[in-house]
């Protein structure tokens, strides 16, 4: 499971038990949503901390890498990479 997806999760589950526990006390359910955002981001940033990490490091590891293709399709295009038009044959084109 990706990092994302965990983490999402997590701020769901949160979410969740926040308004769970706020649902017992008598108040507006506006408010008790509100409360529950406020909490549950609150908590997220202390109790989901390494789960943020690793996410931000996918993320990171992802846009390095569109980045890295990005530059080598540039000077494919550009003429300059001699690995895109050097490569063997396959079936087809023969």
């Amino acid at each position: 499971m990706s990092a994302a997806v965990k983490y999402t999760l997590g701020r769901i589950g949160l979410f969740v038990l926040v308004l769970a526990a706020l649902w017992l006390i008598d108040m507006s359910v506006f408010l008790k949503l509100m409360l529950a955002l406020v909490f549950s981001a609150a908590l997220s940033f202390f109790l989901l901390r390494g789960w943020r990490d690793e996410m931000a490091g996918e993320m990171a590891e992802s846009s390095a890498r569109r980045r890295s293709e990005k530059e080598r399709l540039r000077s494919a295009l550009a003429g300059d990479d001699q690995t895109a038009t050097s490569q063997p044959p396959t079936d087809e084109s023969r």
